[in-house]
């Protein structure tokens, strides 16, 4: 069987994408795939989609974060809805970008503790302190990293591969391809498991 890869798309700020990431390492070990992990602002491609979140519907998105629950249970894993939510993410976004464009070996335990700390332990990700202090009990330099998400050559990258989701046919968070076949939302990750392992 040849080894196939799974393009994943996300935004740190989505709570589908959360429960979608802490699969990832089942889904490889089921498949053998290889996932390449592919950021992009949930709200750029909202914009340029003319898609809105689905909390701006109150009644969709009540119901949402009861499913996105069940799919938590299901999955044996946590997820604490934010009071802060809806996060703004363009800053935490960059730094994934800058971090992957500089090759920084630290990227996954970025990712890891961005996601954690928006979806597990409830950090006010919209407040700069309180990312400065997140990203220091990681194990980070906030100064640093807080840099990098300035840097323009980040902000542009940032803004390309958001426009590269688009233009791929993307509207939310997560997304998923194989080969050119593509998958939207958490709920879709045993199709995406069947495609890899056709």
């Amino acid at each position: 069987m040849t080894c196939k890869t799974v393009d994943f798309y996300f935004d740190f700020g989505s709570p589908a994408a959360w429960l979608a990431y802490t699969q990832l390492p089942k889904l490889v070990a089921g498949t053998g795939a290889t996932v390449a992990m592919r950021p992009m602002l949930l709200g750029g491609v909202f914009q340029s989609t003319g898609n809105r979140p689905p909390v701006s519907v109150p009644l969709k998105g009540s119901y949402l974060f009861t499913d996105m629950s069940r799919f938590a249970q299901r999955y044996g894993v946590a997820l604490v809805m934010n009071p802060a939510f809806p996060i703004n993410t363009v800053t935490l976004m960059r730094i994934d970008v800058g971090l992957d464009l500089r090759a920084d070996a630290q990227l996954p335990a970025y990712r890891n503790a961005m996601f954690r700390a928006i979806w597990v332990e409830q950090h006010n990700m919209n407040d700069p302190a309180t990312v400065a202090r997140v990203l220091a009990g990681a194990g980070f330099d906030p100064a640093d990293l807080l840099a990098l998400a300035s840097d323009p050559a980040v902000k542009e990258a940032l803004r390309a591969r958001t426009q590269a989701a688009v233009d791929r046919g993307i509207f939310g968070a997560p997304t998923f391809f194989v080969g050119d076949a593509m998958y939207w939302g958490q709920d879709r990750l045993d199709f995406v498991r069947d495609a890899l392992l056709a």
